[in-house]
């Protein structure tokens, strides 16, 4: 099964300590040594972004920033044997922010993509 991990969040003023990056190197590799991680990578701020609505009809496209309060930092896709794997790898991921930049806050959702085997029931 693979799992899209969006990490969003709002970090403190300054770059991200020098550990926590190494921290993330090392995490990064282990999963990718285990054959989990299939891809990873930062996010530009969404004032380099744009987004692109339909509502009532009209679509309208409109450069970022956007108003949300966490920006979308950064996602990961995994393949993992089970959701609960995907959400450990994520907790992983959030305790070595806990650990090398306390005062970071942030969230990871972990979001399941369909597959072959998702349909193989259907008619």
């Amino acid at each position: 099964m693979r799992y899209l991990i969006l990490l969003d969040g709002t970090p403190p003023e300054g770059p991200p300590p020098p550990e926590l990056i190494e921290a993330i190197a090392v995490l990064g590799a282990e999963a990718t040594s285990s054959g989990a991680l299939l891809d990873t990578a930062g996010l530009a701020p969404s004032a380099f972004g744009a987004r692109v609505d339909l509502t009532g009809g009209t679509i309208t496209a409109a450069d970022g920033p956007f108003a949300e309060a966490k920006e979308l930092i950064s996602y990961a896709l995994y393949e993992v044997r089970s959701k609960e794997e995907a959400v450990e790898w994520a907790n992983r991921f959030l305790q070595v922010h806990q650990q090398h930049w306390p005062a970071w806050e942030g969230s990871a959702r972990v979001l399941k993509l369909f597959g072959p085997e998702d349909f193989a029931n259907l008619p």
